[in-house]
């Protein structure tokens, strides 16, 4: 049995028995989650192998990389500017970073870009690997790019490009990078252990990342035998040139080693985020009301940062989305306490959310990486939270 610790405050031991539940039998291997509620936590637990690789158990302070969760962080720090009156989100993109004017992007207001509606999804010809990690060279590419598809008239998820589209626009208005921008105005105000861009000093502390293929590749299975539902999902994936592969092979070679030090450095505001679940819950606790003293967004600012932007089919995940400008926003499968929630997933599992009807705010990081309908970790978690609120 895999021994948890941390704390659960009265009434929230449900959330205790899931995630015990998720080591038991939902395959975790180290993990953490946080709840916050009303600016305070009920639950902070971790437990499990931080590093299988050398056996070093997951502690208090083990840092995670979360994958797409970082997009919630990033997108947090747009609306900050937002909020200061230094970004205009229905202003173009170009009054800020005139080179994005290029190939009929003149007038595209910097709102297509956190709400998934710009078609720059991929890039026509992806750039060396090193060059991504570098920033401006990706930057200058996706300042060039055409759209895939008339800007506004759809919208599809930007997995990799969103961070350099968004991260752009943020240096370029205030000068610093994203990352920069979040140890200082957000990270450092909150005490939160979150990064985006590793300092050397504390790889020490960050977990393996391990990956499970899946039990059954539908992509290479006869079509008949996939269910209705999932068939052009599968058709796309099969498919190298369908815009659901090609928004994951925007650099040469196309796979990323989240891994390796130079990829956990580097500043990937949509898929490097490293921290902790307690970083992620706190962040969002700060986000709906204040946490010792700090709020990260006024109300008023908080309604238009999470008022819906993109609802329908994705061009690129082929199902049904939603996002806001920056946050995804709560669809069938999108695990969250509320209607009126607001969050980012990740890659494999992790989740970040806050509930204002319910004052809740969220996160869960783990390092077993499932992908598929299968993984039901952050679901049970979140299902226990709603349970522990009734």
């Amino acid at each position: 049995m895999t021994m948890i610790h941390g704390e659960v405050a009265a009434g929230f031991e449900t959330v205790r028995e899931a995630f015990e539940d998720n080591f038991a039998r939902h395959e975790d291997i180290g993990a953490a989650v946080c709840v916050y509620r009303d600016g305070q936590p009920v639950v902070d637990l971790w437990g499990g192998v931080a590093d299988p690789t050398i056996g070093r158990p997951w502690a208090q302070n083990t840092l995670q990389l979360v994958y797409s969760a970082t997009k919630g962080a990033t997108a947090t720090v747009a609306h900050m500017l937002v909020q200061r009156g230094e970004l205009d989100m229905d202003a173009p993109v170009a009054k800020y970073w005139p080179e994005f004017a290029a190939n009929g992007k003149a007038d595209m207001p910097v709102r297509w870009l956190l709400s998934h509606r710009a078609g720059l999804v991929t890039l026509d010809q992806p750039v060396p690997l090193a060059d991504a990690l570098a920033w401006h060279p990706m930057a200058a590419a996706l300042a060039d790019q055409r759209p895939m598809w008339a800007p506004g008239t759809a919208h599809g998820y930007h997995g990799r490009t969103w961070g350099w589209l968004v991260g752009e626009v943020i240096y370029r208005v205030s000068g610093r990078t994203p990352g920069r921008f979040f140890i200082d105005e957000i990270a450092g105000p909150l005490g939160l252990d979150f990064f985006i861009g590793l300092p050397t000093s504390e790889r020490h502390r960050v977990s393996h990342l391990v990956h499970r293929k899946p039990d059954v590749d539908l992509t290479t299975v006869p079509p008949e035998s996939i269910p209705e539902g999932l068939r052009e999902q599968v058709a796309a994936w099969s498919d190298p040139d369908s815009l659901s592969n090609r928004a994951y092979t925007v650099t040469d070679p196309a796979a990323i080693d989240f891994n390796a030090p130079e990829v956990q450095a580097a500043e990937l505001p949509a898929s490097n985020g490293i921290g902790t679940a307690s970083g992620l819950a706190r962040m969002y606790a700060a986000l709906i009301g204040e946490v010792d003293g700090v709020r990260l967004l006024a109300p008023e600012t908080l309604a238009s940062a999470t008022r819906e932007q993109s609802n329908g089919m994705d061009q690129v995940l082929m199902a049904p989305s939603r996002f806001s400008s920056g946050f995804m926003l709560p669809t069938g499968d999108n695990p969250m306490t509320g209607p009126n929630s607001f969050g980012h997933t990740g890659r494999g599992g992790s989740l970040g959310f806050a509930d204002p009807e319910h004052g809740i705010a969220f996160g869960y990081v783990m390092n077993h990486i499932i992908s598929g309908p299968d993984d039901a970790r952050a679901a049970s978690l979140v299902d226990a939270v709603r349970r522990s609120l009734t």
